[in-house]
């Protein structure tokens, strides 16, 4: 239960589902609610998808390319820390690659927007990716890696509820509330990326 804990906590943090709820909202707002409904359920199951595909096979990737596991991880944590200082200033849509007009005026003409940029790069980004792919090298028992992916599912749950329920997460919380709570999360998201590239250093210095 500890290690479904910690990785349902990383994993939800790293993802950040609240702060694309604006951006869902923006991208559906022509849809019916059972649309939204259908839209949240794709993308939370692509999301799923992608994040157990590399969960297994994101090891034998970095075997190909040659890539060790501490530079994944300090790579990993870059990203994440990132990520967690795009949430503090309120930069998240830039740091997602939704800034620019163009992009997001594509998005809205794109019919099913489930994949991407739902899924692809707003939740299962590199961030995400690489904290799985570090999971995995780092429990090696085969209950461990089921509980990883349980906590994956369980985070996938999570962020469906909530794209499904985002219209009306936006109006209770309101614009300042859901950027107290990106920012309160950044910081969390720093935190776990500054503990990654920690964590790795002291491992590959005293391989050395």
């Amino acid at each position: 239960m500890e290690l479904f804990i910690v990785v349902f906590a990383a994993l939800f943090s790293v993802i950040n589902p609240l702060g694309t709820l604006p951006i869902f909202v923006g991208l559906t707002q022509e849809h019916s609610q059972k649309e939204r409904s259908k839209i949240s359920l794709f993308t939370s199951i692509n999301v799923m998808v992608i994040l157990v595909i590399f969960f297994f096979i994101g090891r034998y990737i970095l075997h190909f390319f040659g890539i060790s596991i501490e530079s994944l991880r300090i790579a990993g944590g870059l990203i994440i820390t990132t990520s967690g200082f795009a949430l503090l200033t309120g930069s998240f849509s830039k740091h997602k690659g939704m800034e620019k007009q163009r992009v997001k005026d594509d998005a809205f003409r794109r019919e099913a927007v489930a994949l991407t940029p739902l899924a692809i790069p707003m939740l299962a980004g590199p961030g995400s990716i690489s904290l799985l792919i570090g999971l995995y090298e780092q429990y090696d028992l085969f209950a461990q890696k089921i509980i990883v992916v349980s906590a994956v599912m369980a985070v996938c749950i999570a962020t469906f509820l909530m794209l499904k329920c985002s219209n009306y997460i936006v109006i209770f919380l309101g614009a300042s509330g859901i950027n107290a709570i990106s920012r309160i999360i950044g910081f969390i998201v720093i935190a776990i990326g500054i503990e990654y590239i920690s964590s790795s250093v002291i491992a590959v210095l005293k391989l050395s």
